[in-house]
């Protein structure tokens, strides 16, 4: 059941295979030629892609965490209190 869920979370997590067929051909054929690209090559660049995207959205969300602590951490400096509580939190996030 496990290995099931896994296959569906990995298939939804997927890149369309259209979409990154066409990015790469568009990349990487040059003066109309028709080229083939095999499978396992649109495998290996929808999985790097799709590792990309993921770091990028990991180091976005790193950022907002990390400003909002530091506003977080100035409410309560303002309000001379010592412990960040979720008021605070919620007040940075606005």
């Amino acid at each position: 059941m496990e290995s099931e869920n896994q296959k569906v979370i990995s298939e939804a997590e997927e890149l369309p295979r259209t979409i990154v067929r066409h990015v790469v051909k568009e990349k990487l054929c040059h003066d109309d030629d028709d080229m083939s690209v095999h499978k396992d090559a649109l495998l290996a660049f929808s999985k790097s892609a799709r590792i990309f995207i993921h770091y990028l959205f990991t180091m976005v969300y790193v950022c907002l965490i990390v400003e909002c602590e530091c506003n977080a951490n100035d409410i309560c400096k303002e309000l001379k209190r010592q412990t960040i509580n979720a008021d605070d939190v919620l007040n940075a996030l606005q």
